[in-house]
């Protein structure tokens, strides 16, 4: 892609590059409303501004003051010791043996449950859920009934409560759907919330996920601990190295 350049101020440029760093150091939330023609020219202006700020510093010798190298010196420490940091933990790997391992001592741990996907009608009274039932039993559809009579908010989506697993649910709902047939519609079930009418419309069984689908998880797992290991294991051979006292 081209860095295309907006403006000269001296001899720096502003370019593409400049404003796309501008945009990340402000956060996505900030950044997206500037991602247009009149938020770059804003950008633009502000980094303008930011170079004529720095050549008036140069000229003023602001750079000579004891203030300004003194605030120099705490910006050098502090990168010096986050670039201190980034090296310590870059020392710390993880080889795919170790996530193979660890995938095989802790395959419980990879097992996604059994899911089912269900939608609903939740009407007040037993009566009028039966009602619903014999209409859908004759013909009508479902979602058509949960789009003028549910109560729940899912009525919008025909009812559709999404995909969900054990212990999502009220036990008396849950009992139900994980008893089903994939399109099989349920009498009344009565819960805390009122009377529903469930139909199933998709079940997946438990399975276990594979080495290849886990194994960046397990990695960054693992190497956090690595690292943690490594960082701390650096701090107390410097605390041997160096004085330190707690007052």
């Amino acid at each position: 892609m081209e860095n295309k350049v907006y403006a000269v101020v001296g001899e720096s440029e502003i370019t593409q590059e400049k404003v796309n760093e501008f945009l990340q150091s402000i956060g996505p939330q900030n950044a997206m409303q500037l991602q247009n023609e009149e938020g770059t020219k804003r950008i633009v202006d502000e980094l303008v501004s930011h170079e004529l700020l720095y050549l008036d510093a140069l000229e003023n010798g602001f750079q000579e003051e004891d203030g300004f190298k003194a605030e120099l010196e705490k910006v050098k420490s502090n990168l010096l010791k986050q670039y201190s940091i980034q090296k310590i933990l870059s020392q710390a790997v993880v080889s795919d043996e170790e996530i193979a391992d660890y995938y095989d001592r802790n395959k419980a741990m990879f097992v996604e449950g059994e899911k089912v996907r269900a939608s609903h009608i939740l009407v007040d009274s037993e009566e009028q859920a039966k009602e619903i039932a014999e209409k859908i039993k004759s013909g009508s559809e479902f979602e058509s009934q949960a789009q003028e009579f549910s109560s729940c908010p899912s009525k919008d989506r025909g009812g559709d409560l999404g995909e969900f697993q054990r212990g999502s649910m009220v036990p008396e709902f849950e009992e139900a759907a994980f008893g089903m047939e994939i399109g099989e519609v349920s009498e009344p079930v009565k819960t805390q919330f009122g009377y529903h009418i469930i139909k199933l419309v998709d079940k997946k069984a438990s399975e276990e996920k594979s080495l290849e689908e886990v194994q960046d998880s397990i990695k960054n797992q693992l190497l956090g601990l690595r690292q943690q290991e490594v960082y701390y294991t650096k701090i107390d051979d410097l605390k041997k190295k160096y004085t330190v006292e707690f007052k």
